[in-house]
């Protein structure tokens, strides 16, 4: 009997979000730098067949119905793509928060991809494994090699991997949903408005140093709008920055997660216990990024 596979899906963080503008298409052209962090969720897929999902963890009542789940989702766009793919149950462990701007959902449903991958013999530069990612959600494809790189248009055009540094960054997410399609409402752009003049910073390459100097001249074109919608968000950024030796503090994607950046591990687990005393019912992690 094949035994059961496992893997992580790790939280997806936006350090930048551009927003260059509209197409006419509807869709927002973007360019952001993703990396993802040594926190996530779970999976494990025990080979069997039938194709099924069962959910657990801390964060499993928010994560909606397991028939729409993107684990689901993804799964059966790849076993249209693949003649006799061999599947079975999948067990989730939701740990990260839900509609967070961390892409839980979409990594997940890329993990699941991954293991699939793994079952069928299939190497992750396969055409169909792609497709399915593409298909499920806009975040999907990123997540299915997590690895720091640029993603540009509507998330479809993938930059190489990247070697950044070690990032030491605690994540906070104060336990309210964040709709990505009211925030890109709330930003107001009308189909075939072009922002283009914004420009993004070379990031290849950087070092430590360089790299925070870049970030910092970055932003997330997102974060003002989330905040007209959750006010809390802006909360959660002033509490970042009074944390003792906070060198960045940003929103993540969509929103409500922000996320702040630290010199080493210790300042890092010292800014989020400090959140945490101040705000309990948070969800607050410190980790790092890659």
């Amino acid at each position: 009997m094949p035994q059961p596979l496992a893997t992580r899906a790790p939280a997806k963080i936006n350090l930048t979000l551009h927003v260059l503008g509209r197409r006419a298409d509807g869709y927002h052209d973007l360019v952001s730098l993703v990396a993802f962090a040594g926190t996530g969720d779970d999976l494990r897929l025990d080979p069997g067949p039938v194709l099924a999902l069962q959910v657990a963890g801390p964060t499993a009542p928010q994560a909606g119905s397991e028939a729409d789940n993107l684990v689901l989702k993804a799964s059966r766009l790849l076993a249209e793509r693949i003649a006799g793919l061999k599947a079975g149950t999948f067990h989730l462990t939701k740990r990260l928060p839900v509609a967070a701007g961390i892409g839980g959902g979409s990594s997940d449903a890329a993990a699941a991809l991954r293991l699939l991958a793994r079952l069928n013999d299939l190497p992750l530069s396969h055409s169909a494994l792609h497709e399915a990612a593409r298909l499920t959600g806009a975040d999907v494809p990123v997540c299915l090699e997590p690895r720091a790189r640029i993603m540009r248009g509507a998330g479809e055009e993938l930059g190489l991997p990247l070697n950044l540094p070690r990032l030491f960054a605690v994540l906070v997410n104060p336990r309210v949903p964040v709709e990505t399609p009211a925030v890109f409402k709330a930003l107001g752009l009308q189909p075939g408005q072009d922002l283009r003049g914004t420009v993004h910073p070379d990031l290849a390459g950087a070092s430590s140093g360089s790299l925070l100097s870049s970030l910092k001249a970055a932003r997330n074109d997102l974060e003002a709008p989330a905040m007209s919608l959750q006010p809390v968000i802006g909360e959660a950024l002033d509490l970042m920055r009074q944390t003792e030796n906070c060198r960045l503090a940003r929103m993540s994607g969509s929103g409500a997660t922000v996320f702040g950046l630290y010199d080493h591990c210790e300042a890092a687990a010292a800014a989020a216990k400090r959140i945490q005393s101040k705000r309990p019912h948070w969800w607050v992690k410190a980790t790092s990024l890659r």
